[in-house]
């Protein structure tokens, strides 16, 4: 049986409040909906509003670098406390440009290794890279000499060698076959020829270097014309000259005119035909 009595203690057990019965009926409605009606709500609990974007410092920060423009955030700039970059946040007195960068007035397009060293920690050239003295001078002026050290680790020129030129040259014909092939061409080099500055050739060529037949081969600060190779392929030369920061400037060849003259005993008539002579001029700077 239900009694007023456990009704209000369901309410009260369902966690709300259970309604007043009144002693009469028209009493008892007019008061359920007073108490009904008059009810205040609970007042919502106050949440804590954060700060302003603008009262914050920005965590994205743009750079003005010669006119190239960067963007970076300020994790980044400050990696190397003792840098430029890093003293530049908070300098008041750091030159800005007109929109409020900050404004280094240096090499904007190699900034971009500067950039990337701080982000990563560590250095990566592109293989056709020329530019390491550069960057090198770049790294010293922002402070930072792991980048420094590390330009200079990967530079593949050594910091002090000889500037210089060497010419190579060869004479050459083409080696015909023989038993039906007469079809068939070879190229034929009977010595390659090296030319330059002692020192600068022997550095190049080391033990490959013939010097038998040069007559002052005892100095070394002079020129001579009297080396050759004691091999006859001329691209390994050129390999051993690419590799010691030379570059082909120059180059020439000509006919020897071989077919008027007699030919010596054991020599071809059509190989004589063929004889040339090229020179190849290369430089270190």
């Amino acid at each position: 049986m239900i009694t007023p009595k456990s009704v209000t203690q369901a309410c009260v057990i369902d966690g709300r409040a259970a309604p007043r019965r009144g002693r009469s009926g028209s009493g008892g409605g007019a008061q359920g909906r007073a108490g009904a009606g008059g009810a205040q709500p609970r007042p919502l609990p106050l949440r804590i509003q954060p700060p302003a974007m603008a009262d914050a410092p920005p965590e994205v920060l743009e750079l003005n670098v010669g006119g190239v423009h960067y963007a970076s955030t300020r994790e980044t700039l400050l990696r190397e406390p003792d840098s430029l970059p890093a003293t530049a946040l908070t300098d008041a007195d750091h030159p800005r440009d007109a929109r409020g960068r900050i404004f280094f007035d240096r090499d904007g397009v190699l900034f971009r290794y500067v950039l990337d060293y701080l982000r990563d920690g560590g250095l990566v050239l592109p293989e056709c890279f020329r530019e390491h003295k550069r960057l090198a001078r770049e790294a010293r002026h922002y402070r930072l000499p792991g980048l420094e050290a590390a330009v200079r680790d990967a530079d593949p020129r050594p910091p002090h060698r000889e500037k210089g030129c060497i010419t190579v040259g060869y004479r050459g014909s083409f080696a015909f076959g023989r038993d039906g092939l007469a079809d068939v061409k070879f190229r034929k080099l009977s010595r390659i020829l090296v030319c330059g500055k002692v020192t600068l050739c022997r550095d190049v060529f080391g033990e490959t270097l013939n010097e038998s037949r040069d007559p002052d081969h005892g100095l070394a600060d002079r020129y001579t014309s009297r080396f050759f190779l004691k091999h006859s392929f001329i691209e390994q030369a050129f390999d051993m000259l690419q590799e010691q920061g030379f570059k082909l400037t120059a180059s020439c060849g000509s006919g020897t005119a071989g077919g008027a003259a007699e030919l010596k005993p054991g020599v071809d008539s059509e190989e004589n035909r063929w004889n040339h002579y090229n020179e190849f001029v290369f430089v270190r700077e």
